[in-house]
């Protein structure tokens, strides 16, 4: 519950500042400026140049659960859910924010925002799933490249399906 309501903030939040920008800036400076940041995020993905991603890199703090299973669990989600205040191993989320502001109706910002939440919790869920020993570090460590570059991929594929003009 706290990852969506925390991913759609984002999301509305983008949504706001997107008619801002997309009323500002005609459509084919918008595409080609979303094409470039694609371009080098995809590049960085499949590990052929090296960018800094923007991270607030710390983890969401202890004090949080002590709240309780609901609040603190719904606190933790939503600090989650917007990416604001955790690791960021990916720049994929920070394309698809950019797709929200520069060319995505709201609905499609809405999805994406869902999109985010569910992959968040995909990847919680997967690690909590999978072993207490740490197991789940090892396994994502020897497939980090191929997983990175295939959502890589899949995030840009979807995108440029989401903007195509049917």
């Amino acid at each position: 519950m706290g990852l969506l309501l925390g991913a759609l903030t984002v999301a509305a939040v983008g949504v706001i500042l997107g008619g801002i920008v997309q009323g500002l800036l005609p459509l084919p400076v918008r595409l080609a400026a979303l094409a470039v940041l694609a371009a080098a995020v995809l590049l960085r993905e499949v590990g052929l140049i090296k960018l800094p991603v923007p991270e607030n890199a710390r983890l969401v703090p202890e004090h949080v659960l002590h709240r309780g299973r609901v609040l603190g669990g719904i606190q933790f989600g939503f600090e989650m859910g917007t990416g604001m205040r955790t690791y960021s191993p990916s720049s994929l989320p920070h394309l698809v924010l950019a797709a929200v502001l520069l060319a995505l109706p709201w609905n499609g910002a809405l999805a994406a925002g869902a999109g985010f939440a569910v992959a968040r919790w995909i990847m919680a869920a997967a690690s909590i799933g999978h072993s207490e020993d740490g197991g789940w570090s090892d396994v994502w460590s020897m497939n980090a490249r191929l997983l990175a570059s295939a959502t890589g991929v899949a995030t840009v594929a979807a995108l440029a399906w989401g903007l195509w003009p049917w």
